[in-house]
């Protein structure tokens, strides 16, 4: 490949559901194999490390003082990524063996807050193996709020992927605008969206957001079926009886700037799906509309965006 094209890819995987250390082991392995395959960037699902809660939808997850549900949170806290402990070190080191870029989508454990909520952090890993941000999902949805805190903006960042710029969002994040104006403002050519999975988050808004954005679009999204809850995971009989048989079925896709597929949405198998894109192509698009550029106007709009990551206390010795 020339100068001006990258190649990318989308692992659609299911995770060894709510076992973070079999998991991190399974996404190195998908790690290894795009690499093979020449990628220098591959995505994966929103929350895929341990997994997505799916059972809040289906297992009466807002009732007070629930002892089902406690149980439940208290093994997905124990499962989930504490970043500052080395939980992510081999999928680290198979970017650094492969050479390639890793957007991961991971339910954090955030010592910076004391360490027993939850965060829906989206983790980039440089092809050094080196964790350049971490992005805590600004507003968990729906029932996700009885799992997960809101975060913050520190991780609202992008990346120099030559010949791109890389930036990401979770899952309905990429429907909130001034986030995406934030990362296109930064110069965001490549936008990766993560997902839990299932098509219908996919078909429409991949295709929008590289149409609006002039910029190609990674769909990362993940799988989970019944036959997925294993005996490891508590209350498993309980599970399988009350989650559907299939709770993701992934969906994940990639489209160019003039909002045409790359490759279409694929569902309810794993695979690795591999797009080689072009800078030019790219250019081309941004010739008659550019969000942030000769179509913008920062004299009549401003967003003001404050990249921190509060902690609630301050101490003054």
């Amino acid at each position: 490949m020339g100068e001006s094209t990258l190649r990318v890819a989308i692992a659609q995987i299911s995770p060894v559901w709510l076992d973070r250390q079999a998991t991190v082991e399974k996404v190195a392995c998908w790690v290894r194999k795009a690499a093979q395959e020449g990628a220098r960037l591959v995505a994966f699902g929103e929350a895929l490390v341990p997994g997505y809660p799916f059972w809040l939808e289906h297992t009466d997850a807002a009732r007070f003082d629930s002892a089902l549900q406690k149980d439940l949170h208290a093994h997905y806290a124990a499962e989930g990524v504490v970043i500052e402990r080395g939980d992510l070190d081999p999928v680290r080191g198979a970017a650094l063996e492969g050479g390639i870029w890793v957007v991961l989508g991971t339910i954090e454990r955030a010592m910076d807050r004391g360490g027993h909520s939850l965060y829906c952090t989206l983790v980039t890993i440089n092809a050094f193996g080196e964790i350049v941000n971490t992005h805590r999902k600004l507003v968990p949805t729906y029932e996700e709020r009885l799992a997960w805190s809101p975060g913050d903006g520190l991780g609202l960042r992008t990346f120099d992927l030559a010949p791109f710029t890389l930036g990401a969002l979770n899952c309905w994040e990429n429907w909130m605008p001034l986030p995406r104006a934030a990362l296109s403002a930064q110069g965001e050519d490549l936008h990766v969206a993560l997902w839990p999975g299932n098509a219908r988050n996919t078909v429409d808004i991949t295709r929008f957001m590289a149409r609006e954005g002039r910029s190609y679009v990674l769909s990362a999204s993940g799988l989970l079926s019944r036959a997925d809850i294993h005996d490891g995971v508590p209350h498993a009989d309980l599970l399988r009886d009350a989650l559907p048989a299939t709770c993701a079925d992934g969906g994940s896709a990639i489209a160019a700037p003039d909002g045409s597929w790359l490759v279409e949405p694929v569902r309810g198998e794993e695979r690795l799906l591999l797009g080689d894109l072009d800078h030019a192509r790219l250019l081309g698009e941004r010739q008659n509309f550019d969000p942030v550029g000769h179509y913008a106007r920062p004299d009549v709009f401003e967003l003001v965006v404050r990249r921190n990551r509060p902690r609630g206390v301050r101490f003054e010795d």
